[in-house]
C-alpha cells in the first residue's frame, strides 16, 4: 500500500522565530566586527598626562621639594646615626606596607646582629634588610638598575635582547624626561606595578627605587626621599596621574615633616641625656646614648656591639639611664629585653 505524505498545518501557538535564541542572529553591518569591545590601547605610562598633572600642581610640588630640602640640609650637619635611624624606620614601613610586616625592633636586631626568631620569615627579613642597605646610600638605580637590585635574571641572553624588566625600566626612564625628580619618582613607582611586577619583593623594589630617584636634587644629607614615615598615602595605587601626584606630594611632604619632628625630639633628648650623665665616668654612657639615638630599640647584645663594652658594663649603664628617666624598657620581660629612648 502506497503511503501519501500528510501535510501538517502550522501551529499558530508555537514560538515566534524571534524567541528562538539558538538561531544565528541577523548579519552585522560589519561582518568582521569583534564580538567584544576593543581593548584600550593607550600607553600605560601616558607621560604627557603626568607632565600636565605636574604643571597643574606646581604649588604642591614646590611645597614638597622645599620640605625635603629643609630635611636634607639639616641632615648634612647631623650625626650619621640620625640618617641611619630614618633609613631603618623607612625600611620597616616599606616592609609593613608590602605585607611582610617586619617591625623596627626585629629589623634592627637582624641588621646589627643577624638575630632572628623562629617565628620570623627569613625572606621578609632579607627583603627589609636589602631595602635598608639601598636607602642608606651607595650608587642609585640611575647608575645601573641590575646592580642596584642585585638581579641577574635574564641578563646575558643568547639572543642578545635585554630582559623584560630592563626594558620596562628604560620605558619608565624615557617617560620621566622633563619631570622634576619628585614627580619622576611617582611615575616610576606606579609604572613598576603597571608593568606587571607584583608581590612583596616587587612592591619593596618599586618603593626603594622611587625613594632613591626622588632625592636626586638633594645635597647629600639624606640619600632617599621619605615616602612612608608619616603614613603610606603616597604609596596608595589607583586614580589618574593627577590624583596619584596629588597623593604623592602630600604623602612625601607629610613624611618629611614627620622626620623633621623626630630629629627635633632626638636633639632635645640627646641634650638632656648629655646633661644628666655629665658626672658619670667612663666612655660607655656617651656611646650608649649615641646607640639609643641611632636605633629605635636597643637590646643588651646590640648595645654591647655598639659600645664595645662588656655585658656587665652595658647592663649597669642601661639601669642608670632608666633610673634617670632617659630610657624605658619596652618588653616588660625578664629576658630578651629591649630599651628605647624617652623622647
Amino acid at each position: 500500500m502506497t503511503r501519501h505524505p500528510v501535510s501538517v498545518p502550522p501551529d499558530d501557538d508555537g514560538p515566534a522565530e524571534a524567541d528562538l535564541w539558538f538561531l544565528p542572529g541577523p548579519p552585522e553591518d560589519d561582518p568582521l566586527a569583534p564580538p567584544l569591545p576593543v581593548a584600550d590601547r593607550r600607553p600605560l605610562l601616558a607621560p604627557q598626562e603626568w607632565r600636565a598633572a605636574e604643571a597643574a600642581q606646581a604649588a604642591g610640588l614646590a611645597r614638597t621639594a622645599a620640605r625635603f630640602g629643609a630635611l636634607d640640609e639639616r641632615l648634612r650637619r647631623a650625626p650619621q646615626g640620625q640618617r641611619d635611624r630614618l633609613a631603618l624606620l623607612e625600611a620597616a614601613e616599606f616592609s609593613w606596607w608590602s605585607g611582610d610586616r617586619v617591625t623596627v625592633d626585629r629589623l634592627a636586631l637582624w641588621v646589627a646582629l643577624r638575630l632572628d626568631g623562629v617565628q620570623d620569615d627569613a625572606q621578609a627579613l632579607a627583603r627589609a634588610g636589602w631595602a635598608l642597605r639601598r636607602l642608606g646610600g651607595g650608587p642609585g638605580p640611575e647608575a645601573g638598575l641590575a646592580a642596584f637590585l642585585a638581579r641577574q635574571d635574564g641578563l646575558g641572553r643568547q639572543d642578545g635582547a635585554a630582559p623584560d624588566w630592563l626594558g620596562d625600566w628604560q620605558d619608565m626612564a624615557d617617560a620621566t624626561e622633563g619631570l622634576h625628580p619628585v614627580s619622576a619618582a611617582a611615575l616610576v613607582f606606579h609604572g613598576w606595578a603597571m608593568a606587571g611586577h607584583a608581590g612583596a619583593a616587587a612592591r619593596i623594589e618599586a618603593a626603594v627605587i622611587a625613594a632613591r630617584l626622588g632625592a636626586a636634587d638633594g645635597r647629600g644629607g639624606l640619600p632617599f626621599l621619605p615616602l612612608a614615615t608619616g603614613g603610606s598615602a603616597a604609596l596608595r595605587p589607583g586614580g589618574t596621574p593627577a590624583e596619584r601626584l596629588a597623593r604623592w606630594y602630600g604623602g612625601v611632604e607629610q613624611a618629611c615633616f614627620a622626620a623633621l619632628r623626630l630629629l627635633d625630639r632626638l636633639d632635645d633628648w640627646q641634650a638632656r641625656a648629655a646633661s644628666a650623665t655629665a658626672d658619670l665616668s667612663g666612655r660607655t654612657p656617651p656611646l650608649l646614648i649615641a646607640a639609643l639615638a641611632r636605633w629605635p630599640m636597643v637590646s643588651a647584645p646590640l648595645a654591647e656591639s655598639e659600645t664595645g663594652a662588656s655585658r656587665a658594663a652595658v647592663q649597669r649603664n642601661l639601669d642608670r639611664l632608666v633610673a634617670l628617666g632617659l630610657i624605658r624598657e619596652v618588653t616588660g620581660q625578664g629576658r630578651f629585653r629591649l630599651w628605647a629612648a624617652r623622647l
